[in-house]
């Protein structure tokens, strides 16, 4: 009678590793995919602010956020009361001439203008959302000649006024990354 031999094969090193490979590509697929989806056009129901101060010195840059500082809260009252565009149009519209008013009062006697228009922003990241860089119905506050830094923002509270801790505590990571460094750990 014959006798049954096993045959014992061993792995080579590709062959153990094919599945952790494997596993990482289709890791960084749905991570692409996570990252397409997220780019979606949210920002079709946004009126953009922006407020551009006369020149770069510390005293204009001083007085542009004094002013933001003061209209941060009507604007905000605005988003909040606002359920569609139209209605946060509506709103910020009743609020130019009072916007208008606190500005020339804490503008040191510059020229202001307030309108609102079509405007190019940078692309902006929030969170998991990347806004492209684009023309956006946006209102424009200028102070004096508008030529310094320039403060902007999407006309949404947490967008436009984050707190400063979320900022310095959001450090942005990759799984992937993450699991291979403590592969290798």
């Amino acid at each position: 009678m014959l006798t049954d031999y096993e045959i014992i094969r061993k792995k080579t090193i590709g062959q153990k590793w094919l599945p952790y490979i494997e596993f990482i590509i289709m890791l960084i697929i749905i991570q692409a995919f996570i990252a397409v989806f997220m780019t979606a056009t949210e920002e079709e129901d946004t009126i953009r602010f922006r407020l551009l101060a006369h020149s770069d010195t510390s005293a204009d840059q001083q007085i542009k956020i004094s002013i933001q500082h003061e209209i941060q809260p009507l604007i905000e009252n605005a988003v909040n009361k606002s359920r569609t565009k139209k209605e946060l149009g509506d709103n910020l519209v009743a609020l130019e001439s009072e916007i208008l008013e606190i500005a020339n009062a804490m503008s040191k006697g510059a020229a202001i203008s307030l309108e609102r228009k079509e405007a190019l922003f940078p692309p902006k990241r929030s969170g998991l959302f990347i806004s492209p860089q684009a023309t956006y119905d946006a209102y424009i506050l200028t102070i004096g000649s508008g030529r310094g830094d320039n403060w902007w923002c999407a006309m949404f509270p947490k967008i436009c006024f984050p707190d400063k801790k979320e900022e310095e505590e959001q450090k942005v990571t990759f799984f992937v990354w993450e699991w291979i460094k403590g592969l290798f750990a």
